[in-house]
């Protein structure tokens, strides 16, 4: 008896070492969706081919809500020590984790692809590595990127008298055609010249935008503390936004976020509205009648803040997680993958070879809204990142919104922001200063 077990026993250890062998590593990713539309179920699918391409790597994908959610959380799951393998952070997150040591760098994986971190990231656009390279070192890489545009609609633009094919570039031509456009019957507004969403994050962004196109900068692109809220180009951009709202009354005294902007555009009660390229695949199915899309208009010239979401690979994996990690993120971010994400929502592929295939090429071909934003890279600036970026972006764009319901001037929005900003920044500050001995 003891013999026939004993084979036995051999037979089953025999089958279960190469099981061992195959198990996959099971790796989880966090993601985000900032803009509307169905890209959390277009995200799933996309994991699921990936897992069935690579039966040695398991990804679980972790629908985290927004930007700001998925920040929380990630930070919370490092805290905890159980940090996600994979998380698709906003790029002007980036910094942040770096000074906190948060994410890891990607040098290593980099090098053992048998190139250097120049090279490798010269298959992204230029204007996306200041938000993904800090401090020489590159911790994220590129994945949905954007730019905000001005969407308006071809009727209303007729109907106004308007040409649909000379949007407006400046800002006075920008306050003089949302005046045109705006239709108010019996004290009532009928269509609102101009909409935009105006909730946190969307209007941090936009409005760096037009401080940018306003001649200015909206913090130190080269040190993590400094912002330049009260300067006179940032007092300039609110200053235009109020009149919009309270001197022309072509922008509602509200605050209005991505969705009641974007049912205003659909049902012809708004004829122009800045939204993010990404949203483009949302609109393109939401609109039923003729729109375009155009830079964002400037004032001293044109400025687009650059958006969307980066990988990274946070701070506390194993090596087995980082690898896994870091196979997940090349095969997302490869021309083929990145472009079927780009033309699927409308961010832009952040690799520059996915414009080189045929599918892409026919996309543009037929979408040609979707040119726009990279188009738009040639005046693309980094998007905004800080020591603690979230608050110090709230500081301001909390004193907007009091200025946008009529509570504030441009003036005193702009000195608060800045003076809640710098308690914000002060350790961060403090703890990069020169200690002379």
């Amino acid at each position: 008896m003891k013999r026939p077990l004993l084979a036995m026993a051999l037979a089953v250890a025999t089958l279960a070492a190469p099981l061992a062998a195959r198990a996959a590593t099971t790796i989880d990713f966090f993601f985000p969706v900032p803009v509307q539309g169905t890209l959390a179920v277009e995200m799933q699918k996309l994991i699921g081919e990936f897992n069935t391409s690579h039966p040695d790597i398991h990804v679980t994908g972790v629908y985290t809500g927004s930007y700001d959610d998925t920040d929380l959380k990630t930070r919370a799951a490092i805290k905890a020590g159980h940090p996600p393998a994979v998380a698709l952070m906003s790029a002007n997150f980036i910094r942040n984790y770096a000074i906190m040591r948060a994410a890891m760098p990607l040098d290593r994986l980099i090098s053992a692809e048998g190139t250097t971190d120049a090279a490798y990231m010269k298959r992204f656009f230029p204007a996306l590595l200041p938000n993904a390279v800090i401090g020489g070192h590159v911790y994220a890489i590129p994945f949905q990127n954007s730019t905000p545009l001005l969407f308006y609609s071809v009727d209303a633009f007729r109907q106004a008298g308007l040409d649909p094919n000379k949007p407006p570039q400046t800002w006075a031509e920008w306050y003089a055609d949302a005046k045109k456009l705006t239709v108010v019957k019996n004290g009532q507004t009928e269509r609102w010249g101009m909409m935009m969403p105006e909730t946190s994050d969307y209007l941090g962004w936009i409005m760096s935008g037009l401080v940018m196109a306003n001649g200015g900068q909206w913090w130190n692109h080269e040190w993590g503390g400094e912002v330049y809220y009260n300067q006179p180009s940032t007092i300039g951009a609110l200053t235009f936004l109020d009149d919009m709202i309270h001197k022309a009354h072509v922008m509602p005294a509200s605050v209005t976020d991505a969705n009641a902007t974007t049912t205003a555009f659909f049902s012809g009660h708004a004829a122009m509205m800045i939204l993010s390229t990404g949203a483009l695949g949302f609109v393109r199915h939401g609109m039923k009648q003729p729109y375009r899309t155009a830079f964002l208009p400037g004032e001293i010239g044109h400025a687009a803040p650059i958006g969307g979401g980066s990988l990274l690979i946070p701070a506390g994996n194993s090596a087995a997680r980082q690898q896994a990690a870091w196979t997940f993120i090349e095969w997302l971010t490869s021309p083929t993958v990145a472009g079927r994400w780009s033309r699927f929502t409308g961010y832009f592929a952040p690799n520059r070879a996915a414009y080189e295939l045929p599918a892409m090429k026919a996309y543009l071909a037929q979408h040609p809204n979707a040119t726009v934003a990279i188009r738009q890279l040639r005046y693309a600036v980094p998007w905004f990142d800080t020591y603690d970026v979230v608050g110090v972006r709230k500081a301001l764009e909390n004193e907007i919104q009091a200025l946008i319901v009529g509570r504030e001037t441009p003036a005193v929005a702009a000195e608060r922001g800045q003076k809640a900003a710098e308690a914000l920044l002060a350790p961060y500050v403090k703890e990069t200063a020169l200690q002379v001995p």
